[in-house]
């Protein structure tokens, strides 16, 4: 295990699975009822609607895994301003989920085809809430921060996350679950919280808190190569 994840790093990668899905689930819970609002503007009616691109909004699984675990497999620091900055920008996510509920118009169609099925299920499975910021948007652009800075990634693979990250984003409009405002709220957010973290100390106090929770290790080894 310590080959694919750190041990120093499995704490904190799990607190950042189980609190995506506090915010996610629990946001959802406690707005059940209230008002919605719609962000959408005159921008977002013009980008067609394209079934096949469900491929890729569920396809981000595989790009969301792989890359978080890279972004815990850098330096100690790094990896905790990684780990520490989603959980920041997660909590920002709560926050926006409560104070201000959103929805959107999602379209109606009639095919049959294997995307539009798949867009049935996708819509039966997601309700349309928790849209601004959109944490798909946020956790792919979160894939690329923790791929672009690392020396030990290769120049293609970069380049690849960075294109898959964006057509992500993309995905998330031509499949009608978010807007505009929705993307470009999750990518800022993403980037602002990764410069706080840093700037603010926040990712060290993060690293120093979770740190007194792990067994020492046995032995001095650098278990972030």
């Amino acid at each position: 295990m310590n080959r694919i994840i750190p041990k120093s790093m499995r704490i904190p990668l799990l607190l950042a699975v189980i609190f995506n899905g506090i915010t996610y689930y629990g946001a959802r819970l406690l707005n059940a009822g209230r008002l919605h609002y719609n962000l959408s503007n005159t921008l977002d009616d013009r980008i067609p609607f394209m079934p096949w691109t469900v491929s890729i909004y569920i396809g981000c699984y595989i790009f969301w895994i792989a890359n978080y675990i890279i972004g815990c497999r850098q330096q100690k620091e790094e990896a905790f301003r990684f780990i520490s900055a989603d959980f920041a920008a997660k909590a920002v996510c709560l926050v926006c989920f409560l104070m201000l509920p959103t929805t959107n118009t999602r379209p109606i169609f009639e095919g049959n085809s294997v995307w539009e099925e798949a867009m049935r299920t996708l819509y039966h499975a997601d309700a349309a809430d928790n849209l601004f910021p959109s944490i798909h948007c946020l956790t792919s652009w979160f894939c690329f921060i923790a791929v672009r800075r690392n020396p030990k990634i290769r120049k293609w693979y970069k380049t690849v996350s960075a294109l898959t990250a964006v057509s992500i984003c993309i995905s998330t409009l031509t499949t009608k679950q978010h807007v505009l405002i929705d993307v470009i709220a999750g990518i800022a957010l993403a980037e602002g919280s990764y410069l706080f973290v840093d700037k603010s100390g926040f990712s060290k106090r993060y690293m120093r808190i979770l740190s007194k929770t792990l067994p020492k290790p046995e032995r001095k080894e650098n278990l972030f190569e």
